[in-house]
């Protein structure tokens, strides 16, 4: 009789071995053959994706494709950045313009199917939220009965406007705007009384965009849930995969306490899982096709998850959001990463 931890330790195996001689599918082979990842991105939000004086982009949307690229190739600036509308985002990966969309993109049922992608995770748990100026005397979303509300087009945020206000019995009167610096503009010249997007949306915009900071204000309520993820294209499940845990080996990071500073001194622990998560016990990489190496050129070039949320959005940032439901699940949040194992 075959000892069954000796069965799972060959299934074990076999699948690991059986996933580092698959082929790369034709996005993946795309991808390498060109050398570079091209990641499509928000056309300029502050703390998520924004090319900085230098042109450099920088965001927690970013980090994702540094991180994908950092698995892939072994450098994560092996990327290239391609600013999307909110309606052109969509026909963008779709069409294969880009390889992966990396753009404050709310995870939906319809999406994930009818659209042909696959949402390889939550990288930003939010919720649609109300800016106003505060000289308008408003305290709650209750009091915008007949505003004028600026919104763009072909997004979660509009569908989701006008059923909060058909809801609670209340009239608005749309502003509608493709491109989000246009809508920007129109709410802080007073074209409309409202300002309605994902929470940290608003708080980038106060923070990067208002000519007063301290003149607007962001309503208590959050209208809807907004789990934020990238997304690539169905039919490439490698590709999808090292999308996916590239991200997770950024929460796994964190929750081992592995960070940009100290990945280095971490090759020498002799915890099992961090050994596993560094590649210093080898499988992972080749289960999933990558360097061994792969976490480390992660952590030790874009940092855990925790590392790219404070200096995006954070505390270490000027736009200073609370983590709130993206803290770890260790720590009363929702992010929580699957075991590299």
């Amino acid at each position: 009789m075959v000892n069954k931890y000796m069965a799972a330790g060959v299934v074990a195996a076999a699948l690991v071995g059986a996933a580092g001689t698959a082929h790369a599918g034709k996005d993946l082979d795309a991808v390498k053959a060109r050398g570079q990842l091209i990641c499509g991105v928000n056309t300029g939000i502050a703390g998520f994706a924004l090319a900085d004086s230098q042109g450099k982009w920088v965001g927690l949307d970013v980090d994702v494709c540094r991180a994908v690229a950092a698995a892939i190739f072994g450098d994560a600036e092996k990327v290239k950045y391609v600013p999307t509308t909110a309606q052109q985002r969509f026909t963008a990966l779709q069409s294969g313009e880009v390889d992966i969309l990396s753009r404050t993109t709310t995870i939906t049922l319809t999406r994930d199917t009818a659209l042909g992608f696959d949402f390889t995770g939550i990288n930003y748990y939010d919720g649609q939220g109300f800016m106003v100026n505060k000289k308008l005397g408003v305290k709650s979303a209750k009091e915008l009965n007949g505003a004028t509300v600026c919104v763009q087009p072909g997004t979660t945020t509009e569908l989701n406007l006008a059923d909060y206000f058909r809801a609670n019995k209340m009239t608005f009167k749309p502003v509608v705007i493709e491109k989000v610096e246009e809508v920007r503009g129109a709410f802080f010249s007073g074209r409309c009384d409202v300002f309605t997007t994902d929470a940290s949306g608003l708080y980038s915009t106060r923070a990067a965009n208002a000519p007063n900071p301290d003149d607007y204000v962001i309503l208590p309520e959050i209208i809807s849930k907004e789990p934020l993820g990238p997304a690539v294209r169905h039919g490439d499940n490698q590709f999808a995969d090292i999308v996916r845990w590239s991200f997770n080996a950024m929460l796994e990071a964190e929750e081992s306490g592995i960070t940009s500073k100290n990945v280095d001194e971490m090759l020498k622990s002799e915890n099992p899982s961090i050994k596993r998560i560094l590649g210093v016990t080898p499988g992972m990489g080749k289960a999933l096709g990558v360097d061994e190496a792969w976490v480390y050129n992660i952590v030790k070039q874009v940092g855990n998850y925790g590392e790219s949320f404070d200096r995006n959005v954070g505390m270490g940032s000027p736009l200073k959001i609370e983590r709130g439901l993206n803290k770890l699940w260790t720590q009363g949040g929702l992010q929580y990463s699957p075991p590299i194992r």
